[in-house]
């Protein structure tokens, strides 16, 4: 792997949290898959594009965006070799013979000056050390005229739908665990803008997007996913057994608010947001 600069990052998504979110990889990418076809809309790969995916994680959206592309290329960057180590083998499996994952920290990494027409990025976004260099070295690998789409939380409220059906872990959950820090970065639509400006973006938009997100078959499919997930179980650790099992009761409960015939549907919101390199 190249030099990095978010060495606390790296560390923590190279160990179990990365480990974890590699091995339960379509129980994440189902979270946010009603999203997927509004981030390709705004995307708008085409065919011969060169795209460039930061924060590929396990590789679901790289694939997809390499079929768009089916007569260029893309390259998935993560920081996370357990990650990337799926996404390869998922590649493999599918026979996508027109994708690429490098690790690398996409603040510093070396990315060919101009090399890709689009950059994209569902989620991996939130946690450079310096958003405003991050976003200018990617700036620089686009070129004149290539365009950035990626997509990310709105700030979350004591009252939202999933504030609702989580309760139960509010008085459990004392901070984010490694992999987390950062996540919140860029809920302000005021803050992404003001990034992307200096990061030397133009014709920046950020769009409101609102779906139903897939927590599993039923309530208590998604409240043990919800309890294996990197930053629960950080919080959850050293804590009594009684009280997690009251919790992971509870949780079932407020969760089966949400129950569906088509499994645990709860809103979320993201922003999409779009800029291109002038």
């Amino acid at each position: 792997m190249q030099a990095i600069a978010n060495t606390q990052h790296a560390e923590a998504w190279n160990g179990w949290e990365g480990v974890n979110w590699a091995n339960d990889a379509a129980r994440y990418n189902a979270i946010v898959a009603a999203f997927n076809d509004d981030f390709f809309r705004v995307a708008a790969i085409e065919a011969d594009d060169r795209v460039l995916d930061i924060g590929c994680g396990t590789g679901l959206v790289t694939l997809l965006a390499a079929r768009q592309a089916s007569r260029g290329y893309v390259v998935g960057v993560d920081i996370s070799e357990p990650m990337l180590e799926r996404a390869r083998a998922d590649a493999a499996e599918q026979g996508i013979a027109n994708v690429g994952f490098e690790q690398g920290d996409a603040q510093v990494h070396p990315f060919p000056g101009g090399g890709f027409d689009v950059a994209i990025s569902r989620g991996g976004v939130m946690f450079f050390g310096d958003m405003v260099a991050a976003f200018a070295n990617i700036r620089r690998g686009l070129r004149p005229g290539g365009r950035l789409t990626f997509m990310g939380p709105q700030g979350g409220t004591p009252d939202s739908d999933y504030a609702r059906a989580t309760a139960a872990l509010k008085p459990l959950m004392r901070g984010p665990s490694p992999a987390a820090q950062g996540m919140g970065s860029l809920v302000d639509p005021a803050r992404i803008h003001e990034v992307l400006d200096e990061a030397g973006f133009a014709d920046v938009g950020v769009t409101p997007v609102t779906a139903l997100m897939d927590y599993g078959r039923d309530a208590t499919a998604a409240a043990e996913f919800i309890l294996s997930q990197g930053p629960v179980r950080f919080n959850l650790k050293g804590v009594d057994q009684a009280v997690v099992e009251r919790a992971r009761e509870e949780l079932r409960a407020g969760l089966g608010t949400y129950e569906t015939s088509e499994g645990v549907r709860i809103p979320g919101a993201v922003w999409l947001v779009s800029a291109t390199r002038p």
